[in-house]
């Protein structure tokens, strides 16, 4: 269907609300609006068609405005318990500086209203200079409108996002396999530790099953939309639809991961203590290798090397590693500085005043590329052993959190 097709027929255009829910009340908190066209008895979606360049600009503004109207003129005599959310293409909006669009939204919802109002961008499809858009997004800001980045993904520019401050950012999950978690954690946990830093709350959208309702749930996500949930439609729904059946199924979550953890923290407190146990009865020191090698040697169920280090980060041994199923040394590895390493000084401070020892959390190798835990402990008033864990014991007792 071409643009003088979709131009002819606005009169057609039909707009539908996705309710979105929350994760701390359990219900319906927002509603994101969307437009669809019947035409020839069909309904076609109307989104991609802000995003068709080979349409004229202002056809393009004139969908989106259409689309608008609609959907505040119906929104105009509901309750005012939920925010709108309002999708729209940053290349149109910053034609006129955001002021047409702006102008409709104030037609319908008075100024001290405005801060249910979400504002739905995406940050990498935007072709133009980045700090015009940020101008308008802030214009937006000053009248209590929030701001929600949606389509975040491998692709996102995280300083734009940053400079954006949005409310919100939003990640679509429709794709997303219960096989899967695994492969797509260290994009959740960029995406979840750059909200906690910009103060933004997480919404996974394109929830199609229980299984990702449970990944949005289990990566901070606070909100939650998909058809798992509720379809998107012509009118809205009670607020308090699913909230029985949303708190049991939290609860469930909860029991599960309460169980994990559990399971997690005695693996890991009995792995301390075997650990701790070996280390105390070999009486290790960076200034005897062979005491070291005798170490690795009790540690092979666990370790694959093995270290020693001052507090101030210097390497005081040489590596012990095991290659091809030999302990091997590494006197290169002598002086070496790891201080830059995250946590690193953070971990001996803890160490030395608790005197215990402490585990990483999961990382990637530098040399192997495999996930592994560091477990780290005194050995004397100012050197540290470094032990790391292997891939196949952590796989083996589940411990990669």
């Amino acid at each position: 269907m071409d643009a003088i097709d979709v131009l002819t027929n606005l009169d057609n255009v039909k707009v539908y609300f996705q309710p979105i829910f929350s994760a701390d009340e359990h219900v319906v908190v927002a509603y994101e609006v969307s437009g669809k066209l019947k035409y020839d008895d069909k309904l076609l979606d109307l989104n991609s068609f802000a995003y068709d360049e080979e349409v004229p600009e202002e056809y393009r503004n004139d969908v989106e405005h259409k689309i608008l109207h609609i959907a505040l003129g119906e929104l105009v005599n509901q309750p005012k318990n939920f925010d709108i959310y309002l999708p729209c293409n940053a290349n149109l909006l910053v034609l006129d500086y955001g002021e047409s669009f702006f102008e409709i939204i104030k037609h319908y919802i008075p100024e001290e209203e405005l801060s249910r109002v979400v504002l739905v961008i995406s940050e990498h499809d935007f072709k133009g200079d980045f700090h015009q858009l940020n101008n308008v997004v802030r214009y937006f800001k000053t009248y209590g409108i929030k701001i929600a980045i949606n389509q975040l993904g491998s692709e996102s520019h995280l300083d734009y996002i940053q400079m954006l401050a949005p409310n919100i950012l939003k990640v679509n999950i429709e794709q997303l396999s219960y096989e899967s978690w695994g492969v797509q954690n260290d994009l959740f946990t960029s995406l979840s530790s750059l909200a906690r830093k910009i103060g933004a709350n997480m919404l996974f959208e394109g929830i199609d099953t229980v299984h990702q309702l449970q990944f949005a749930w289990k990566n901070s996500g606070r909100y939650y939309q998909g058809k798992y949930l509720a379809e998107a439609s012509t009118g809205l729904i009670p607020r308090n639809q699913l909230k029985k059946s949303f708190k049991d199924r939290c609860r469930q979550f909860i029991a599960t991961e309460k169980r994990i953890l559990e399971e997690n923290f005695n693996a890991l407190k009995e792995l301390q203590n075997k650990l701790e146990k070996k280390v105390q009865a070999i009486k290790s020191s960076s200034e005897d290798v062979n005491q070291l090698l005798q170490l690795a040697e009790e540690l092979g169920e666990y370790s694959f090397r093995l270290y020693i280090c001052d507090e101030e980060g210097f390497q005081t041994s040489p590596n012990i590693v095991r290659i091809d199923s030999q302990w091997r040394i590494q006197e290169e590895a002598i002086n070496k500085n790891w201080s830059w390493r995250p946590y690193f000084l953070k971990t001996i401070i803890k160490m030395r005043n608790d005197q215990s020892g402490v585990f990483s959390d999961v990382y990637s190798d530098i040399e192997t590329g495999e996930m592994t835990r560091t477990f780290s402990v005194p050995i004397n008033n100012s050197e540290y052993i470094f032990i790391d864990i292997s891939y196949d014991y952590l796989f083996k007792k589940n411990i990669f959190r």
